[in-house]
């Protein structure tokens, strides 16, 4: 089957999509994240929502418990709306003491989340990615930017998406809130005190130059991406629910089967972007078999300076040697790295980070989704994302990586005695760094402190 897809690379207008879609929406909003932040977007985001579930139409919400500390009354209190549901993945013990008594007593099923990403309107209109619901990604925050990427699509992939929203929604991990938070005494005051509220984010909101940029990439975006909606086949690929249950989750099917199948099939060239990349020694063996191959492979995830996550770098800093010996191209991102829809906030200083999840088989089928190239991806968290068998997509979106690596990464290469070195390129001129560069000591120091640490399976 052929499905319609228009890639979001642009964070205002990922933001503007989701927005102008349930501004629209006649019948459902289907939501299912893996954190929702109280900040400008998170709040733009339940306003919308709100005035959406007003006009009738169901809105059903599926959060991951991981970063809703603190969120139970605002959470409640929407579920008070006769038109709004939400449902916990995984949900913590609630209390003072709760998320810990949770670590010490349940870790096996609490360490597994909910990483999955989808946005579904209507049932006729998706958006799938690697995008959380936060400031960060979306450009409108100040010290932070996150390169990140997601897909707009209509035709059957939207009811395959969907299918998938009900089978996390049905399935016994996913909670209501009244089953593990304190519902108020009463759910009518608590909902207009929260109509209150959410009329100050509105005014605050309307008032901010960020939306200001909502509002004009809003005015043409579907309508434009409606008419340069690439048709091509498709296959919709998440982990099953049950990952979520330790018991069963050795038999659940995995985002890992249909995604290996992608490499194997490559004759070519394989183009890997990763923010969180930890292959452990089965993972270089695998991508050094397919160089042997005579498959060209390009790894492009986050330079230490970059990172959000030092454990991850951590994890991943000991496969760089291996991987260049093999004939692995690998590159970094730098932290002054231009973000797509990040320019009208983001200060002069802030930090990029990559955050998209994507890969390019043959420049014919290109992967974006949730999924992560680190041991957590593959073995605890649930995961999503959509394979695109559509050369014109595929090509495009490699071109723009290509295109990107020499001004915004660093390319590592070992030199003629065998040390990791990085290269870069500022205004034609070229270094080379002979330590992970844009950091000091210090960074460096705890980066490599937490290398000792036997933690990677959990990265």
């Amino acid at each position: 089957m052929h499905a319609g897809f228009h890639v979001l690379n642009d964070g205002i207008d990922a933001l503007a999509a989701r927005l102008l879609l349930a501004a629209r929406a006649e019948t459902s909003i289907d939501l299912q994240y893996y954190l929702i932040k109280n900040d400008l977007t998170g709040r733009a985001l339940v306003a919308t929502l709100l005035e959406a579930a007003d006009r009738g139409v169901r809105v059903r919400l599926l959060l991951d418990d991981v970063f809703t500390g603190g969120y139970d009354e605002g959470l409640a209190a929407l579920h008070a709306h006769p038109d709004i549901a939400i449902r916990i993945f995984n949900p913590f013990r609630r209390g003072a003491l709760g998320r810990a008594v949770s670590g010490l007593t349940d870790f096996r099923r609490i360490n597994r989340r909910m990483h999955n990403k989808s946005f579904t309107v209507d049932g006729q209109v998706t958006v799938v990615g690697g995008r959380n619901i936060a400031d960060e990604y979306f450009g409108a925050r100040s010290d932070a930017r996150f390169s990140d990427l997601d897909v707009l699509a209509v035709g059957p992939v939207v009811a395959d998406v969907s299918a998938m929203f009900d089978r996390y929604w049905n399935h016994e991990t996913a909670l209501p809130v009244p089953a593990f938070a304190r519902m108020p005494e009463d759910t009518a005051a608590a909902l207009a005190q929260l109509r209150r509220v959410v009329a100050d984010w509105k005014t605050e909101i309307a008032a901010s130059r960020y939306a200001e940029a909502l509002r004009r990439n809003a005015l043409h975006l579907l309508e434009e991406s409606a008419g340069s909606l690439t048709w091509a086949p498709y296959t919709l690929v998440y982990d099953s629910p049950d990952k979520g249950v330790p018991s069963r989750a050795g038999e659940a099917p995995l985002i890992t089967a249909p995604l290996a199948d992608a490499f194997r099939a490559a004759r070519r060239e394989v183009f890997i972007v990763s923010p969180y990349f930890v292959p452990r020694r089965s993972g270089v063996e695998a991508l050094a078999g397919m160089v042997d191959r005579g498959v060209a492979v390009t790894v492009a995830t986050n330079a230490l300076a970059a990172n959000n996550q030092f454990a991850v770098h951590a994890g991943y800093a000991p496969s760089r040697k291996p991987l260049l010996e093999a004939g692995v191209a690998l590159y970094e991102t730098r932290p002054d790295a231009d973000v797509a829809g990040a320019e009208l906030v983001a200060a002069s200083g802030a930090k990029a980070t990559l955050h998209t999840k994507a890969f390019i088989i043959d420049q014919r089928e290109l992967f974006i989704g949730s999924f992560n190239f680190d041991p957590r991806s593959a073995n605890l968290n649930t995961e999503s994302g959509v394979i695109i068998r559509s050369p014109a997509l595929a090509g495009t979106v490699q071109d723009l990586a290509v295109a990107a690596l020499p001004q915004q990464t660093y390319a590592l290469f070992l030199d003629e005695r065998g040390r990791l070195r990085w290269r870069d390129q500022r205004d034609g001129i070229e270094r080379v760094w002979t330590h992970e560069p844009g950091t000091s000591w210090w960074t460096r120091t705890v980066a490599g402190l937490m290398r000792l640490l036997p933690i990677r399976s959990q990265l």
